[in-house]
């Protein structure tokens, strides 16, 4: 399958001291994965296989978990075209 575009936002339930750190450890796994990705102020943007980018919207919640989230919230957005989508067609622009 072509590229598509996965948009992530977790919001753990962790004291307010811990929601960074919590949120950093996530994106650091997406950095260990190798996939394309951006880290905006209210999401991440991750961009490959739609199977890949599942399998790390799930481990993001383990993360959460692991690191004492006692509920995790997320909001995911796929972007999905038959040709792939990048980030850099639709933002390219704005650079």
């Amino acid at each position: 399958m072509k590229n598509v575009n996965v948009s992530l936002q977790v919001i753990p339930s962790v004291p307010e001291e811990r929601l960074y750190p919590v949120v950093d450890k996530v994106i650091e796994y997406i950095a260990s994965t190798g996939v394309k990705y951006e880290v905006g102020p209210m999401e991440t943007t991750m961009e490959g296989d739609i199977d890949t980018l599942l399998e790390i919207v799930k481990k993001a919640q383990r993360i959460c978990a692991e690191e004492g989230a006692s509920r995790v919230c997320s909001v995911v957005k796929i972007d999905y075209k038959n040709e792939g989508v990048t980030m850099d067609e639709k933002i390219y622009k704005y650079r």
